[in-house]
């Protein structure tokens, strides 16, 4: 992120910020459909750089044909392996799918991590590789922890130099994923002890605040894709004696700092984006 200039106020941060939050694509996209369900969306051309070879071993088909009027991706199992379908066919389809995208380098960093997969109605029909959702316009959920000390000031965290995003960024207390495998409570509790070694159960106040949500382009497979995400966000008191201390090395440093430093450093561009909204939902605005 580049930083701004560190004469701007937060609010016209604010302003610029929710701007950036919701950006069309770079390139036109199209709907990807797996099973008959609408999951993501994919750049025009991407899925065709891609060998079909291991699509075709697991007798998967993957077609761009119109869809009611309008060109779609289509990954469908072969006609001769329908009758052998099961519940779990849309995620192993999908995960065959971010296989191939991974050998043919057009895949964001592989996490050996499921994300749950949503239908146009919300429904989860399936799960994939944490690595190929922005590529595959899949959208996705996160958990944030905005930490307060008693004394009203806030803790922050300097995200790790070996992050693949926002390296060296400032960003809430806790910030990550809700795996395939977690409820939101289970996501605020896990990444709250992998990243600040906190147990939630031991802070005070803990108390859903609210969402902030994204659609914009994402540098994953070469610039071709494309971040849906929905994050809510956490409040919290962290009791006096108690301090965050990371467990995963994904964060670099704790800093404990007074409302008017946070917003004075988010407004110079040092904090993430999705940092820099949440922070402002807390803060009312």
């Amino acid at each position: 992120m580049t930083a701004l200039q560190p004469s701007l106020s937060f609010n016209q941060w604010l302003v610029g910020a929710r701007q950036r939050a919701h950006q069309p694509a770079r390139q036109p996209r199209q709907a990807l459909r797996v099973a008959g369900q609408v999951v993501g969306s994919v750049a025009a051309g991407v899925l065709s750089q891609i060998s079909l070879q291991s699509l075709w071993d697991k007798r998967y088909q993957l077609s761009n044909r119109e869809h009611s009027g309008v060109p779609v991706w289509s990954l469908e199992l072969a006609p001769e392996a329908l009758s052998e379908a099961t519940p779990g066919a849309i995620t192993d389809a999908l995960n065959t799918l971010a296989a191939a995208l991974r050998d043919a380098n057009l895949c964001g960093p592989w996490r050996n991590e499921q994300l749950a997969v949503t239908n146009l109605q919300g429904d989860v029909v399936g799960t994939v590789e944490r690595g190929a959702v922005r590529v595959l316009g899949i959208t996705t959920c996160a958990v944030h922890l905005v930490g307060l000390a008693p004394d009203g000031r806030m803790w922050v965290q300097k995200r790790s130099l070996n992050k693949p995003n926002d390296p060296g960024l400032w960003d809430t207390l806790m910030g990550g994923m809700v795996s395939a495998t977690d409820s939101l409570p289970q996501a605020l509790a896990r990444e709250t002890w992998e990243e600040a070694g906190l147990h939630v159960g031991a802070l005070a106040d803990v108390a859903h605040g609210g969402h902030v949500l994204f659609s914009r382009p994402s540098s994953e497979g070469g610039g071709a894709g494309y971040m849906v995400e929905r994050i809510d966000w956490f409040s919290a008191v962290v009791p006096e004696g108690m301090a965050p201390v990371n467990q995963d090395g994904e964060v670099d440093e704790f800093a404990l700092l007074p409302l008017a430093d946070v917003r004075a450093q988010v407004a110079q561009g040092l904090f993430t984006l999705e940092a820099g909204l949440v922070i402002a939902g807390f803060l009312g605005l």
